[in-house]
């Protein structure tokens, strides 16, 4: 008699795919101190600024700050996670502004020109800053701390030359106004359009391109990223150029703005990027860092920065509530990247056993 064999169905186990992030991953993001400081920033003057704050003037007085901002601090903030810095960005600011307002208002070029002189100005800055930084090694804090007050000088030099004056008056004809130097609503500046598109792009580049991976290996080393055959110069100098593109197009778009361009202009742009990168959660070491950090760092020293008008606290403590925020800022950003590099070490330990 043959026995008879009864195959059972073997039971197939279905591994759903994980549609939202793990609580600890969104811990170990590196924005996540940004976000939760940003939180805090925000329920504070909420709760003490009252109905000013959240009203329009209220919002578009820290918006418009963040705007002009955010749009020098996202190529900074790039730079820092390569692992560089630039101070020059305080000057380049007031010099496009002075080579718009002298170019089209002093002698009434066509603003097409004057705004291609400007930029072309601050592509020139960057673009000398990257050679020297690659080509001489030196820090690149004394590289732009050495162009910060060369340009500062020739911007000085040069309006006295050719204008007579440290300021310079500017009118623009309609387009230019309309895509630059208007208020939306008459209290946003157009200039919140332009950030959210930098925005954008800077994004891009950093999340879904070779050019992000190659930043992040350039700040994580150097000289690793070099011999894995990455173009480390020419990623160095188009980081510069980026940065003193983006410097220029905000103070040209301040000098259509006000009508007028100064000397003297742009000065706070030289630290406030840098803090604003750092509460971000960017590493001044590099190799760390995201663009979505960089938009709630600047979001969060904007609120601060205007905030304190709408509060019944003395403004002069708007730099001390700065200092404290930014070592906060500091500490709690190196919690999590330590929080990131330890889950990543026990990862790595369980899959080699």
């Amino acid at each position: 008699m043959k026995a008879q064999t009864l195959d059972q169905p073997s039971e197939k186990v279905v591994v759903m795919p994980a549609v939202m992030p793990s609580l600890g991953s969104l811990v170990r993001r590196p924005e996540m101190g940004s976000f939760i400081g940003l939180l805090a920033v925000f329920a504070f003057f909420s709760f003490f600024g009252g109905e000013n704050f959240f009203s329009a003037a209220g919002a578009a007085s820290w918006l418009n700050v963040a705007a002009e901002l955010g749009i020098v601090a996202l190529p900074v903030g790039l730079l820092m996670i390569a692992g560089y810095l630039d101070l020059s960005v305080g000057t380049v600011i007031p010099a496009s502004s002075m080579t718009i307002a002298i170019v089209s208002g002093f002698y009434g070029a066509p603003i097409a020109v004057g705004i291609l002189a400007a930029l072309g100005m601050g592509l020139a800055v960057g673009f000398i800053n990257g050679i020297l930084v690659v080509r001489t090694d030196l820090p690149s804090f004394v590289v732009t701390l050495a162009t910060l007050f060369a340009v500062a000088g020739l911007t000085l030099g040069l309006s006295i030359i050719l204008a007579g004056s440290t300021s310079v008056a500017l009118q623009t004809g309609d387009v230019a106004r309309l895509l630059l130097g208007q208020f939306v609503g008459g209290k946003f500046e157009v200039t919140l359009f332009w950030w959210i598109a930098a925005v954008v792009v800077f994004g891009f580049i950093l999340n879904y391109s070779r050019y992000g991976n190659w930043i992040l290996a350039i700040g994580g080393d150097r000289v690793s990223a070099r011999n894995a055959g990455i173009p480390t110069d020419r990623v160095t100098i188009a980081l510069y150029m980026g940065s003193g593109l983006c410097s220029a197009f905000v103070g040209m778009s301040q000098a259509i703005l006000y009508n007028s361009a100064q000397v003297s202009a742009g000065q706070s742009f030289i630290f406030n990027s840098i803090i604003a990168v750092v509460i971000g959660g960017v590493m001044l070491t590099g190799g760390y860092g995201s663009v979505l950090g960089i938009v709630l760092g600047t979001l969060t020293f904007s609120i601060v920065n205007q905030g304190i008008y709408y509060t019944g606290f003395d403004a002069n403590w708007a730099s001390l509530i700065i200092g404290i925020l930014l070592l906060a800022a500091v500490l709690m950003n190196n919690t999590f990247r330590n929080m990131a590099m330890t889950s990543a070490f026990r990862a790595k330990s369980r899959v080699r056993s």
